[in-house]
């Protein structure tokens, strides 16, 4: 057990202040120093510096790890040109990211705040990086093949990296399944995945509407998908469509990333379902696509979350830096609460969609916290200040245990 104590705590609904956390790997309770004197005797108190402020570790929620060698290789502004080249450097990029690789991309996360992190991972080549990395991990198994004929093997391969994943025993390792997007994983396999996932518990992610050539192939087998499938696949039809793909999970909540594309039906399905849309801000102005109408999810109460993707559709993994481009993206909303919801997207609210005890400064709640260092007592404007300046992180508890800083 330790006491910490801060000039200033960011919770959802107030920024205290003259209080003090104690908490081992959870928050135990938060009162003034003095109350918690009393209640916990020869515990290490950590007196921080002034204007120090206590915030919620951050939470990404879908980022591709395997594929941090990316830095000029890759084709931005279309998405179809970048898909063209992903696929000519894929084994230069794989190759070119190994342990190290995937590591400092972890390391870099951290640097920036985030304590946990969804990976979306497609070879397992990920796996040790993850086990090895400091933060709470989900670690998403993507399921990828629209071909009957493949199902059984990509099928069985996807078992066996989710084997591997789940024979991982450590604290904050969460196994997972991802279905990489509906155009691109066949019915049999979709069906066989949710109902594992389903039976054993395991959270869920898909990529779903992200481009204009998905929306144009899902509903009519044309447009710049059409050139795509026939030359790659020998493919001339869609394997299902979106409202298909939407009802295979009905059953089962899920995070979907991107959805920038979806068409008024499935965002009423996506609502009824109580799904959770992922919102990558970056990944999108780079790939082309449009930006995510993030008042109509707030009209339809459709929960939304923050993540950077990976560094193939990005320049670098910071929550920080993805919530700034966020919050002048979406110039209509109204600036402090469209800050305030930004950085619940990479906080508490992230942590409900995975079904994490973290996310805020709360009694009860994982110990995930981060020590800022501000420059002076802050206003009510703290939200929009946290995502323009950057504040240095002095300190990072993960699960209790701290993980940088003195």
């Amino acid at each position: 057990m330790k006491i910490i104590v801060p000039d200033y705590i960011y919770t959802n609904e107030a920024v205290l202040s003259d209080l003090a956390i104690a908490f081992d790997k959870t928050i135990h309770k938060i009162a003034s120093l003095e109350e918690l004197k009393k209640s916990y005797k020869d515990v290490e108190i950590i007196k921080l510096a002034k204007n120090t402020l206590i915030m919620p570790g951050l939470i990404n929620s879908h980022v591709h790890i395997e594929f941090s060698a990316n830095k000029t290789n890759l084709s931005y502004g279309d998405f179809i040109n970048w898909l063209y080249s992903v696929i000519e450097n894929r084994e230069e990029l794989i190759n070119g990211c190994d342990k190290n690789c995937m590591a400092k991309a972890c390391e870099d996360m951290l640097e920036s705040g985030i304590t946990t992190f969804g990976a979306i991972s497609s070879h397992a080549m990920d796996l040790e990086a993850c086990v090895n990395a400091k933060q709470n991990v989900v670690f998403f198994n993507e399921l990828i093949g629209s071909q009957a004929v493949m199902a059984d093997t990509l099928y069985g391969d996807f078992i066996s990296r989710l084997e591997a994943s789940k024979s991982v025993k450590r604290d904050g390792f969460y196994p997972a399944v991802a279905i990489h997007s509906p155009y691109s994983v066949h019915p049999i396999l979709v069906k066989k995945a949710l109902k594992l996932a389903k039976e054993e518990g395991l959270k869920l992610t898909a990529h779903f509407m992200e481009s204009q050539a998905e929306r144009d192939w899902l509903d009519n087998n044309n447009g710049d998908f059409k050139e795509f499938f026939d030359k790659l696949l020998k493919q001339n039809s869609a394997v299902s469509s979106s409202k298909e793909f939407l009802e295979y999970f009905n059953t089962h909540n899920a995070l979907l990333t991107h959805v920038v594309n979806a068409d008024e039906d499935e965002l009423n399905t996506i609502a009824k379902n109580n799904h959770t849309i992922i919102h990558c801000p970056i990944s999108n102005r780079l790939l082309g696509n449009k930006t995510l109408d993030i008042k109509k999810l707030i009209d339809k109460n459709i929960r939304w979350v923050v993540a950077t993707d990976g560094l193939s559709s990005n320049y670098k993994l910071d929550l920080f830096e993805e919530m700034k481009i966020s919050l002048f993206m979406h110039s209509e909303a109204p600036l402090l609460e469209l800050a305030k919801q930004l950085i619940k997207g990479v906080t508490i609210h992230p942590a409900n969609a995975l079904g994490l005890n973290t996310g805020e400064i709360k009694e009860g709640k994982n110990a995930d916290m981060l020590v800022l260092n501000l420059d002076k007592k802050p206003n009510e404007e703290l939200p929009i200040h946290l995502i323009l300046h950057r504040y240095d992180i002095s300190k990072i508890y993960i699960n209790g245990k701290q993980v940088k800083g003195d």
